[in-house]
């Protein structure tokens, strides 16, 4: 078994994939906090999260991109503090 991933070039095997991960943690927790930022939205990611995104993998980083590092990120993001509930939203931006 074969394939690729960006910036990390050709892989072969379970091992192949193990090694570049490790290589490149960013790959696999960029894609793993877009994951966990659409779930904490209940909407898709859009283009103008991208800033937020990359702060949270910014400062998960120095700790090692645990996974309480990327949810503390998420909440404190502004996407997430921005957010409005389908029950609280209303077309004049006013709380029902």
């Amino acid at each position: 078994m074969s394939g690729g991933l960006p910036g990390a070039g050709e892989l072969n095997g379970v091992a192949g994939l193990e090694e570049a991960l490790l290589r490149r943690p960013e790959l696999f927790t960029g894609t793993l906090t877009e994951k966990l930022l659409t779930f904490a939205l209940g909407r898709g990611v859009e283009y103008y999260d991208a800033p937020a995104i990359r702060k949270i993998l910014r400062e998960a980083g120095p700790d090692g991109y645990r996974f309480s590092s990327l949810i503390l990120g998420i909440v404190k993001s502004v996407p997430f503090q921005m957010r409005m509930s389908g029950a609280n939203a209303s077309p004049t931006g006013r709380s029902n």
